[in-house]
């Protein structure tokens, strides 16, 4: 075979094998893109689901402090009914 019939047939492997880089770091830079979308929605539904957390720790603790004040009136309304009733002894 003549020399240009070599070179030739060097040129397109060169070729083939460039296409074939280009066509593997986009398949790639896509498999990257949805994994990093995919991080994006991760962390989005994280954060949400921290922010209902501290919702619920917060009205846990209104009620919680709502409850020890109803406690301290009831305790007081009973200390009360106890000194007006005439059927318990004062000490």
């Amino acid at each position: 075979m003549d020399t240009w019939v070599w070179i030739l047939i060097v040129i397109v492997v060169l070729v083939v094998i460039g296409i074939a880089v280009v066509a593997a770091r986009r398949a790639r830079e896509r498999q990257l893109e949805g994994k990093r979308n995919e991080a994006k929605e991760l962390r989005e539904t994280s954060a949400a689901q921290a922010r209902r957390a501290e919702e619920r720790e917060a009205m846990a603790r209104e009620t919680a402090e709502q409850a020890r004040a109803d406690r301290e009136r009831a305790e007081l309304a009973a200390r009360r009914a106890a000194e007006v009733d005439p059927d318990v002894e004062n000490e």
